[in-house]
This record gives structure tokens, sequence and C-alpha cells, in this order.
């Protein structure tokens, strides 16, 4: 499908995908203001959020992918750099492995790269957060006002234990283009990324960013752009 997507300046462009429940003008606020003076920004509704609408999330991952790449042809752009936040990382890391030609670099965050010990504690802990979410109005009206299809199906989805793609977090050998992973550092899981990716990939650069933790791009939002023009700095 194509997806619902804004843009915004010109240049190279920058595709931000999105953290899960969230939307392309929702998410990446910061990160489009300060690279929009540079980039053509473009900032894209994954599917079933907001007017991408879908009921069809049964295969998220690979047809989130798929729908990114038919979205860039649609737009015109034969590659762009992408950044991932969260669930919208894991998409990018599915794009970036089976469309590897559309991909300039590749920068994400919020990323489990090997499936934790606990990780059956931590996702009975999750869903229960997400059934307890729904138990509050004010909450759930954001969502409905925020989404035009039917955002609890992700809350569904993500009831299944095997739900995270840990097979393809735990190896991007196959992804040929510079890659940047960030990290909060309130976030254990994933601040052991910083060592496990750069110990199997040389082409994989790390950072952690202090005082945030999974959605680091929104809790320290200044240096995660920096980290970001850094890193594009030094992207052939």
């Amino acid at each position: 499908m194509i997806l619902h997507a804004e843009s915004f300046g010109e240049g190279e462009p920058i595709v931000f995908l999105h953290s899960g429940l969230q939307t392309g003008l929702t998410d990446f606020e910061y990160q489009r203001d300060y690279f929009k003076e540079q980039f053509q920004v473009i900032v894209p509704d994954l599917r079933g959020h907001g007017n991408s609408v879908t009921e069809d999330v049964s295969n998220f991952f690979e047809d989130s992918a798929k729908d990114l790449s038919e979205s860039l042809e649609h737009l015109g752009i034969q590659s762009a750099h992408i950044v991932g936040a969260s669930l919208g990382a894991l998409v990018a890391i599915f794009f970036a492995k089976r469309f590897p030609g559309k991909v300039k670099s590749l920068t994400i965050s919020g990323v489990t790269a090997e499936k934790p010990g606990d990780w059956t504690q931590l996702h009975e802990q999750e869903a229960s957060n997400q059934q307890q979410l729904l138990q509050y109005e004010e909450a759930t009206a954001y969502f409905d006002q925020l989404h035009n299809g039917n955002w609890r199906q992700f809350f569904e989805m993500a009831k299944h234990e095997n739900w995270y793609p840990f097979e393809e977090t735990k190896d991007l050998s196959s992804i040929d283009s510079p890659i940047l992973y960030i990290a909060g550092e309130g976030n254990p899981n994933e601040t052991r990324g910083v060592l496990y990716y750069p110990g199997k990939h040389d082409h994989v650069r790390v950072s952690i960013i202090p005082f945030a933790s999974h959605l680091v791009h929104a809790e320290q939002a200044e240096l995660h752009a920096k980290t970001l023009e850094l890193f594009l700095s030094h992207v052939d």
C-alpha cells in the first residue's frame, strides 16, 4: 500500500519512521524541523497508523517494508537515509535488508539486538501495561483521534510473545549501508547492543545518549539530532 506521508524541505531525502501508535507528524518533531533546512524530510504514517488505514497487520514488518518501498517509488525517490525509532526502527531493519539499494544509511534506536533471558516476564509486563492503558478513557480518546483505523489491533499483535523479530535484529550483516545504532542509557537491554553490534559488524557506529531510555529520540531530541547529523556528515 502507498503510505500517507508528509514532506518538508528540499535536498537529499531522509525518512523518519515513527514509534508505535504515533504518526509521521506526532513523532520526530524536533528532528523534522532540525533537518528540513538541508534535507527533504519525509514522515510517513506506517500501516495501521494515522492516515495509512488498513485492517491487516498480520505480517506487519514484511508488509511495512514493501509499503515503504512502494511509497518511495510513488514519490519518485530512488534512495534515502532511513531513520527509525522503536517499531519504526524494526520496520527500517526489514526495509534495509529487503531493499538495500534504496538505503543510503540506516539509523535505529529503541531496538533490542538479542532476546533477553527474561523476555517472557518483560513481555508479560508490557502486555499488562497495554491492557491497563485501554482502561483510561483519556488515552483511548487521544489515540482514537490520532488514528483513522483500528489502533487497538497493535495491542492484539503484541500479545503474542514471539511478536518481536529477534531473528532480524540480531544480525545486520546483510545491510551494506552505514548503520548508526543509538541507545538511551536507561534501557539496559538496548545499551547491550552498543557492544553487540560493533563486535559483529564493522560498519556499525554506536552512541549511548544520557538521561534517556527507550524513546531516546523524543526524550533527548536535540542530542539525538546532533548525533544523527554527525553520522550523516561521514556518510559518502
